[in-house]
């Protein structure tokens, strides 16, 4: 099972769903994101949200379409998207996808990026990646990974989460990097390229967002 969540950001960010659609996706809706799953046609399996960014008349119609509606008072301690993301960990999915989680409100968007870190706080394996039309996020913490070359998302960028990043080493990547120190602040990592099909990162100690990125 994977699990893509759609939150309520600027349409204009959102990619074409059709590309991530599959037999073994549930898809759900957060707030205006469910009105966007309804307009490609796609009936998502559950909505959460507080609903303030829809109309009344997109609110009807979102009740008449989703029987799994989770509705909240505006007044809470989680925003929208907290709460569907600790919804869809619990379901313990392969992954998670997240889109409409960007552009807009900045505080919105800090704080979705930092939501990425809750599997590695609660012990889990589950991926999570944030994606919108020219970016693909997703956290990673102390270890050796793999990546492949997109040719549509060339730049891949590392920057530090926590304080610092202890022990960075960057393989097959046009700017290497060997058991290097990066703290919090540095753009040393920032817009490195792929020079072969795959290259590998790690580091010993930290957190480390990873940002693939498109002009």
């Amino acid at each position: 099972m994977k699990i893509h969540l759609v939150a309520g950001g600027p349409s204009n960010l959102i990619p074409d769903f059709r590309l991530y659609e599959g037999t073994d996706v549930i898809w759900i809706g957060i707030d205006r994101g469910v009105f966007y799953l309804l307009k490609s046609a796609i009936k998502p399996s559950a909505a959460f949200g507080d609903f303030d960014s829809v109309s009344e008349e997109e609110l009807r119609e979102i009740e008449v379409a989703v029987s799994d509606l989770n509705k909240f008072k505006p007044e809470k301690d989680e925003t929208d998207m907290e709460l569907a993301l600790n919804w869809a960990l619990e379901q313990e999915p392969e992954y998670i996808k997240v889109f409409g989680a960007t552009g807009g409100r900045l505080d919105h968007l800090m704080a979705n990026i930092q939501l990425l870190v809750k599997p590695l706080q609660d012990g889990s394996s589950i991926h999570i990646e944030i994606i919108d039309k020219k970016n693909i996020l997703y956290i990673k913490g102390p270890g050796t990974y793999t990546v492949s070359r997109l040719d549509e998302f060339k730049y891949v960028s590392f920057l530090p989460v926590t304080p610092a990043v202890s022990g960075m080493t960057l393989e097959n990547f046009k700017y290497p990097l060997n058991d290097c120190h990066i703290p919090m602040g540095s753009t040393l990592c920032i817009s490195n390229e792929l020079i072969r099909g795959h290259g590998t990162f790690s580091f010993s100690e930290g957190i480390l967002l990873v940002v693939r990125s498109k002009d």
